[in-house]
């Protein structure tokens, strides 16, 4: 009997890397991107990912990002962690993959991310985050940003057509209004915005 579930076993887990991989093939990026041009501060309108445990709201997404920033061509996103009591300054920095709109970086911890700047004009912007972890655990997040709230509704809308075909579950959404050169914050500055 476990003969012949192995190859079973084996043809499953081809299928899902190549759909996997498919997937992410299919997520496009913004022609003539100017990395330049989305440096600054950015809100989160919406977020979805495609793990439901993200999304719990007993253990939501823990982290906001605060804003973008240029190194030479790497990209660093300043994002806080939400812990107990304070926030704390995350910085992650993004490389260049060599296609327009794209990066790559990896986490201290450990893990990889891949970057794609989907659509934007620089006033909003759609971005999708394909993480993957030292298990191989991975995990897209998308999300719609915007320099104001509450953003344009067109942008809502071509971000709400990538949530219904990548299948994703929305999560709660939180903004930060604090100072990003402190390395730790209150909480307090850290806010909800419900959405919908």
């Amino acid at each position: 009997m476990a003969l012949e579930t192995g190859p079973l076993l084996l043809l499953a887990l081809s299928l899902g890397l190549a759909s996997a991989q498919k997937t992410l093939e299919g997520v496009p990026v913004q022609p003539g991107f100017d990395a330049h041009k989305v440096e600054g501060r950015w809100l989160t309108i919406r977020l979805a990912a495609s793990q439901a445990r993200l999304v719990s709201p007993t253990d939501p997404l823990r982290l906001a990002l605060h804003s973008i920033e240029t190194r030479d061509r790497d990209l660093e996103l300043v994002l806080f962690w939400r812990g107990e009591s304070v926030c704390r300054r995350v910085s992650v920095t993004i490389h260049p993959t060599g296609q327009p709109g794209q990066y790559q970086g990896s986490f201290e911890g450990g893990g990889s991310m891949l970057v794609h700047f989907v659509s934007t004009d620089y006033r909003s912007l759609i971005l999708h985050v394909h993480f993957e972890d030292d298990g191989g655990e991975v995990t897209s997040l998308w999300a719609l940003l915007a320099r104001r709230m509450p953003g344009d509704p067109e942008w809502l809308g071509q971000y709400l057509e990538y949530v219904r075909e990548f299948r994703l579950q929305e999560a709660p959404v939180f903004n930060l209004d604090g100072n990003p050169a402190l390395p730790l914050a209150p909480c307090t500055h850290l806010q909800a915005w419900d959405p919908h």
